[in-house]
């Protein structure tokens, strides 16, 4: 099986080379077999790389110790379904599950426009196809999955080598979250590289029109989904599993995944304004380039060991071929843009600073100072060690003084946006809007400050999050309430109605609704508490509202570890709770270990228990317990997110007139008969 996986792999090159060059032929020549041909050569690598990587996971499953790649991150004791994890635990696998993400987004778009968009998608299989290719150099070159271990043997020679067993997984990816997490992430890369295709090809070509924003629009909201789903649960498996109590520390590595999220967000929005007004073509174009290469450079990031971090893989040579990929990418993109610039000309012009237009303007500008912000924060240890020789580090606190005003400041857009008009709102407009949400606003303040809320921060965040809710729920109110006047369904049916009637719009309220939940979550982090004690059994700890008691410290023997646990019992007003079985555990395989927390959770609050080792002085057990408030918050708030996602990907449901029968009145005479005129009934306003 590796013979055969590597050899297809091999064959999935030459077919992505032929469908690269092929294709630069075809839109030469304009020869339609040449376009099929190539077309075809890039399906044909898309399924040799799903063979390839359905080899990898065979040999994972089957302890097949002879491939250096799964002697390094599996072993007998690991449960299978960690073993197919096992194909993204380092850096080889997880690059070949890049290519099979990859290829699926490619394998879709071939098929699905084989035959539509005949100027396009020549230009778009080739760039598919070029960075296609560029990962197939890597897998098969430079970090292949294939590699056979080998030992020399008497006469000098090599001979292969089986190892008896191998060293074993990652302790702290050996978390049911880590079979969902990396998927998500990987496929929130790979799938921004079908709107980068369209665009550049669209720019190349000089298609006509918007037509390539509307080939693009689910394409892209479907990998926003994928990279927000991925950025959440690495959220949450920092949170679970790395037991510092928190789950976002501006890591380099999830700095790199939410890079592009604010770059395809901007993106998201502002091709409205292109839609509807032919304006902010240049933005979109290169929002959609930079969103790329923005996945890229992340990808480089975890690679190269340019950057520490927990979640980065081991320093290797790999960073230089992507520096390389992404100076090509970059001087492609401005050869096509300076070549066709004149074909991105705006439409209109800005009619008013108080505008929907103006609204959706800022709210890119936020998003693009954020990104710039983190960005030079992520990659400063870089330049100060290139400049100075000494790597200095940028921290949380840098990064929460710059953007959490522009979080803020985004929220605040969030609920300003649909209160405003397109062109221009007039002053009448803006009382009249703006009067029940502010009203709630202060209200919500108001409340959380009576709560014993005293952090400047957290009172404006639930102000604004009061704000973009009464904003949410006016727009929901108006449309459901014409709907239910002329149908007379009641207001829940109506709701529906409205939103399936135009599901992008009322699909992005329920997206921007579940990121105020988030915002909710973040801001009760200004209220965390913390203890870290030594106990013996018997020993209690307080905080807040909760007793823990130590009732034993035992051992468990599991197949592929030992775990060391705390049985700690809750209690809350003198009243016992629940029992919570925090671990520490060892991995005899590879002698590491890892940590898993135990959590109580509510929509109140976190009580989050961390066993921190045994003092080896006194041999007492450490135990380390947060009590942080709202958590549940951000987890629920995503899921919000998700469904409005694919309630804005659902075709809309389009709104029938029915005309009741009417008797016509006979034409007096000298009149002719008048032709009746087709009616047409406008639901929905965006």
């Amino acid at each position: 099986m590796d013979v055969f996986g590597s050899f297809a792999l091999l064959l999935a090159f030459v077919c992505a080379l032929y469908a690269l060059v092929g294709g630069i032929a075809a839109i030469l020549t304009r020869h339609a077999l040449l376009i099929k041909s190539a077309r075809q050569a890039g399906i044909a690598a898309c399924a040799l790389i799903f063979l390839a990587t359905f080899s990898v996971v065979y040999l994972f499953v089957t302890d097949n110790y002879s491939m250096a790649y799964v002697a390094s991150h599996s072993n007998r004791d690991l449960a299978t379904f960690f073993k197919v994890v096992a194909l993204w635990s380092g850096q080889e696998g997880s690059l070949l599950f890049w290519c099979f993400l990859m290829s699926i987004y490619i394998f879709s778009v071939l098929i699905a426009y084989r035959n539509k968009h005949g100027e396009l998608m020549p230009y778009v299989g080739t760039i598919l196809a070029g960075v296609q290719l560029f990962f197939l150099t890597i897998s098969n070159f430079v970090a292949s999955p294939f590699k056979a271990l080998a030992i020399a043997n008497a006469s000098g020679g090599l001979e292969y080598y089986m190892r008896a067993d191998g060293s074993g997984l990652n302790p702290v990816l050996q978390y049911p979250e880590m079979i969902i997490h990396p998927p998500n992430l990987y496929s929130g890369y790979t799938g921004f590289t079908i709107p980068f295709a369209f665009a550049l090809a669209a720019l190349l070509g000089r298609y006509p029109g918007e037509k390539w924003i509307h080939l693009t629009r689910k394409w892209t909201m479907i990998a926003w989904c994928f990279q927000t789903v991925g950025i959440l649960l690495g959220a949450h498996w920092a949170y679970a599993v790395l037991g510092w109590g928190g789950y976002w520390g501006w890591d380099p590595v999830e700095n790199a995944s939410f890079l592009p999220w604010l770059t395809g967000t901007a993106f998201l929005h502002s091709v409205m304004m292109q839609e509807k007004r032919g304006m902010m073509k240049v933005w979109n174009v290169w929002l959609v380039f930079i969103t790329f290469m923005l996945c890229i450079l992340g990808t480089l990031l975890t690679r190269s060991g340019v950057v520490s971090s927990v979640h980065a893989f081991a320093q290797s040579n790999i960073g230089s071929w992507f520096v390389g990929f992404l100076s090509v990418v970059l001087a492609t993109c401005l050869y096509a843009y300076f070549k066709n610039r004149d074909y991105l000309k705006s439409e209109n012009q800005l009619d008013s600073i108080v505008s929907r237009e103006s609204s959706f303007l800022f709210n890119n500008l936020v998003l693009l100072v954020a990104c710039i912000a983190i960005l030079s924060g992520t990659l400063f240890p870089v330049f100060s060690e290139w400049f100075t020789g000494s790597r200095i580090s940028v921290g949380a606190p840098f990064f929460n003084k710059v953007n959490i005003p522009l979080g803020l400041l985004l929220l605040f857009l969030t609920g300003v946006g649909p209160l405003l008009a397109w062109r221009k709102t007039s002053g009448e407009s803006l009382r009249r809007n703006f009067a029940i949400p502010s009203a709630v606003g202060v209200g919500g303040a108001g409340l959380v400050i009576l709560l014993g809320a005293r952090d400047l921060y957290a009172i404006v965040c639930y102000m604004l999050s009061a704000f973009v809710v009464a904003t949410i729920a006016m727009e929901f109110y108006r449309g459901a309430k014409v709907i239910r006047a002329r149908s007379g369904l009641n207001w829940l049916s109506s709701a529906m109605e409205l939103t399936l009637r135009n599901t992008r719009r009322y699909g992005g309220y329920i997206v921007h609704f579940g990121m105020v939940m988030i915002f909710v979550g973040l801001a009760g982090q200004a209220f965390n508490k913390e203890v870290q004690k030594e106990i013996g059994v018997g020993g209690t700890v307080k905080i807040g509202p909760y007793e823990l008691l130590l009732q034993a410290v035992d051992q468990k023997q599991e197949k592929n570890y030992v775990a060391e646990r705390m049985i700690v019992e809750v209690m809350k007003d003198q009243k016992p709770v629940m029992i919570l079985f925090p671990e520490r555990r060892n991995f005899p395989t590879n002698q590491e270990s890892g940590t898993m927390v135990a959590i109580y959770s509510t929509l109140r609050e976190d009580l989050y228990v961390v066993y921190a080792g045994v003092n080896q002085g006194s041999d007492v057990p450490t135990i380390h317990v947060f009590l942080n408030p709202l958590v549940k918050w951000v987890w629920y708030g995503g899921v919000v997110v998700v469904m409005g996602t694919i309630v804005a990907l659902v075709a809309p449901r389009h709104a029938v007139l029915v005309l009741s029968g009417s008797k016509v009145p006979q034409t007096a005479p000298g009149f002719a008969t008048a032709v009746p005129s087709t009616a047409t009934l406008r639901e929905g306003h965006d």
